[in-house]
């Protein structure tokens, strides 16, 4: 049955790659406190890179999850721990030790249960790669991931000499075939700092260049993907839900506040967002917001 199309609210989902030293754990840590400028909430980062990532701790506020277990189901069980801990922003640098780590057990795999045959072993690592692509989308937060990048090449024929000879495509993220298509934004980030927009669903900053993004540009994207409906469906939310909602519109709360206070519901009450409120949370959520509407008024 077709509907009439409306623009919802989105989360993020956003992937950084580039070369060392191009500054992708430094973008992502600005642009997520850019982030949470907006919506509030406190920052989580899953760091595969030995904790190097700490030494960013006197500039940004976040909380540190040293990564040891760098296989797939490494990844899943932090990727939870930051479900449950409520993180409105999530990080992850990077993203292709995840990858790295999958190509060596398939070797493993392949050598000790198929008789060398990968294409047999990858029958047991693509459920698992998918298991990934699943619980970085299902993420309640905004999602931002790094990672490495790998020269891409490919042979072809010279019609003068008729030998075959590899060509230079460019790079291509160090990650499963396809990953790039996973998220709603893909950025390519050179050693001067300077990001390429190589893809935007939104189409606002498509093929754009943009000189070390950081918490403006955070700011800015958040704000765009907030304009609209709420993402959940109405008939689908509990009544007591979609009453709160009511509410906010009703005391003239806007989108971007709406999402603001989702996040601090997640850390106040340990849920994943306003559909998870059980009636006598959603009451109190009501009733402490319209305190804080009344106090603000008073102050004026």
């Amino acid at each position: 049955m077709f509907t009439k199309a409306t623009r919802t609210q989105r989360k993020l989902r956003l992937a950084i790659m580039g070369l060392s030293g191009g500054g992708k754990t430094m973008t992502a840590l600005r642009m997520a406190t850019g982030i949470i400028g907006v919506t509030g909430g406190q920052i989580g980062m899953i760091d595969s890179e030995s904790g190097s990532a700490a030494i960013y701790a006197d500039r940004f506020d976040f909380d540190l999850c040293d990564l040891k277990d760098r296989t797939i189901p490494g990844y899943l069980a932090a990727i939870g721990e930051a479900t449950k801990a409520g993180m409105q922003v999530l990080i992850i640098d990077s993203l292709s030790h995840a990858w790295a780590e999958l190509l060596e057990e398939i070797d493993q795999l392949a050598k000790r249960k198929y008789k060398d045959s990968t294409w047999s072993a990858w029958s047991e690592g693509t459920p698992k790669q998918k298991k990934l692509v699943q619980a970085l989308l299902a993420f309640p937060g905004h999602l931002i991931v790094t990672m490495r990048v790998d020269t891409a090449w490919e042979t072809t024929k010279d019609e003068r000499s008729g030998k075959t000879m590899p060509v230079k495509l460019g790079l291509k993220p160090s990650q499963g075939k396809g990953i790039e298509y996973e998220f709603d934004m893909l950025m390519e980030i050179t050693r001067e700092h300077q990001a390429s927009v190589e893809k935007d669903r939104t189409g606002k900053y498509q093929d754009k260049v943009i000189d070390k993004p950081g918490e403006e540009f955070g700011k800015a994207l958040i704000e765009s993907l907030l304009t609209g409906a709420p993402a959940a469906v109405a008939d689908k939310q509990p009544a007591h839900v979609k009453g709160l909602l009511d509410l906010f519109r009703e005391l003239g709360i806007n989108d971007v506040a709406v999402a603001a206070t989702e996040g601090w519901v997640r850390k106040t009450y340990k849920v994943q967002g306003y559909d998870d409120l059980t009636a006598e949370q959603a009451a109190d959520v009501a009733t402490k917001i319209k305190a804080k509407i009344v106090k603000k008024a008073a102050a004026v």
